[in-house]
């Protein structure tokens, strides 16, 4: 269509490059389809001219060695490569958005966009200028191999990081309790460390390396009820069933506590001092557990004097 004068197509191709970069930026960063839709387009344009213009952008152009039209050629393939890039990460972070896990997916997005980025740079330095990319690699591998030796910890904590990400180990939110017994919610993952929120309301900046080494029990999974257990004692005198029974009303009196499963009281032992019971119910999250267990105390006070029943001393 444009013969073999590449000229018109080349700065067709760069006047469109920069143009979708312009209206890129305009769109801002709340607006990812639109972002999306403004690369795609300007992308399929950019390669529309580059076939009509029968120009390989994988391949470098030795027709124009000096001059404006080598410039243009230069930075229109590496605009080309460039919306290739950006269009690339675009559908990642759309199929992230869909997916409704941003948070949790942002190492592996991050690893896919570095990932990309580094593809292209090869590809621009290869196709365009004309470089050797087998040495490059060669010598980036050896410059990869001395960095790996003097971040081990830093990489061991990276790779950690990956591994629990795609293990969904746990999820940004979620209760977590780990075999050292800290305890707390996931509040940021990143490439070196997790971030828990504990009870005390400080936070704790575990490294990855660390927390995969640890056993790790969920208190989010499958919901964020969470099961309490309270020990109480009673004196042998009084009969096991109507204790049974008063716990089983002051269970049924609570208002913190989930009915469903129900509550239940276990007659745990029974000596000629002591009958020691225990109360067992959920609670809707492990953040509400230090209310409803005072609530059931108080409970337990309360029925302990209108029923008549003595508690028992500590074993």
């Amino acid at each position: 269509m444009f013969g073999d004068d590449h000229t018109i197509p080349l700065v067709l191709i760069n006047v469109l490059g920069l143009a979708g970069i312009v209206i890129w930026h305009i769109q801002g960063c709340e607006r990812p389809t639109g972002r999306l839709t403004v690369q795609i387009l300007f992308f399929a344009g950019m390669s529309l001219v580059l076939y009509l213009g029968g120009i390989a952008p994988h391949q470098p152009d030795d027709a124009y060695a000096e001059g404006l039209t080598a410039l243009l050629s230069k930075s229109a393939r590496i605009l080309w490569w460039t919306h290739l890039a950006w269009t690339v990460i675009g559908f990642i972070h759309i199929y992230v958005r869909l997916n409704r896990k941003p948070q949790e997916a942002h190492l592996i997005l991050d690893m896919a966009v570095a990932a990309i980025y580094l593809g292209v740079a090869l590809s621009v330095m290869g196709f365009v200028f004309g470089l050797p990319i087998a040495t490059l690699v060669t010598t980036s591998g050896v410059v990869a191999l001395i960095l790996g030796l003097a971040l081990q910890n830093t990489l061991g904590d990276v790779f950690s990081g990956i591994a629990l990400t795609l293990g969904k180990a746990y999820a940004i939110g979620d209760w977590v309790q780990l075999s050292d017994g800290t305890a707390g919610r996931v509040t940021e993952t990143n490439w070196r460390s997790t971030n828990l929120l504990t009870g005390l309301n400080n936070i704790v900046v575990l490294p990855n390396s660390l927390l995969a080494k640890q056993s790790l029990t969920s208190l989010s999974r499958p919901d964020e009820s969470h099961l309490i257990t309270l020990g109480v004692r009673f004196t042998a005198g009084q009969r096991p069933r109507i204790v049974e029974g008063a716990m089983r009303s002051v269970l049924e009196a609570s208002t913190r506590i989930v009915k469903e499963p129900p509550p239940a009281v276990a007659l745990k032992g029974i000596d000629a001092k002591a009958i020691e019971v225990e109360l067992q119910f959920r609670v809707a999250s492990l953040a509400t557990g230090t209310s409803a267990r005072n609530e059931i105390i108080d409970l337990i006070h309360d029925r302990c004097e209108a029923s008549g029943l003595s508690l028992a001393e500590p074993a």
